[in-house]
């Protein structure tokens, strides 16, 4: 079967979604459409040398930081006012431009943090409670299909815009090697949720 390339579908998003910083509906789309034609491009390639393709050969943590990365890149591109932060592992990912000297920050407020999740409904841990705006990319990957070569392509099928507070977040408990993570409570996902950009039917 031959790769498929997928497309955001525009009945799907939220024209009356709150959207700082200038952001717009397009920029989203853009964004998500850069990482389709990535991984289509990829896949082609591996595909055709008798590889597999690179959504099943990143493992989940890895495939997350990578779609991180390159929607804050995306977005930084498409975005009027936004600007990826130059300060490595720098908080948060997109800052708006000119706020901080050259654009980068380890702990700033006025920008946007990107993260994705294959949960349904864009519950993500992150490294610790704090006021921000917070965008949530779920992603779907399938990984059961077989032969694994008629495998659809992953596809986006939720994205989440929101502020949050220190309130809106639970503190997980740590285990001995682990490391402290932050979680938004039931309350705390339920207002990330109402903010909802993009969300596609089953």
């Amino acid at each position: 079967m031959p790769i498929e390339r997928h497309r955001p579908k525009p009945e799907c998003f939220n024209t009356a979604a709150k959207l700082p910083f200038e952001l717009r509906i397009e920029d989203f789309s853009l964004a998500m459409q850069d990482v389709y034609d990535f991984f289509f491009d990829v896949n082609s390639f591996l595909l055709n040398k008798g590889l597999a393709r690179l959504d099943e050969i990143l493992r989940p943590a890895i495939m997350s930081g990578v779609l991180s990365d390159f929607l804050t890149s995306s977005l930084a591109k498409h975005s009027r006012t936004l600007t990826q932060n130059q300060h490595f592992n720098g908080h948060p990912d997109l800052l708006v431009k000119g706020a901080y000297p050259n654009d980068a920050a380890k702990a700033g407020t006025e920008g946007v943090e990107i993260k994705t999740t294959r949960k349904a409904g864009g519950a993500v841990d992150t490294h610790g409670a704090r006021e921000q705006w917070m965008t949530v990319f779920v992603y779907r990957i399938d990984d059961k299909t077989e032969p694994a070569r008629d495998r659809a392509a992953m596809r986006f099928t939720e994205v989440y815009l929101g502020h949050v507070t220190l309130e809106d977040f639970r503190k997980n408990a740590r285990g001995e090697l682990g490391t402290r993570t932050a979680t938004l409570h039931r309350d705390g996902i339920l207002k990330l949720r109402k903010n909802w950009v993009y969300r596609e039917s089953e």
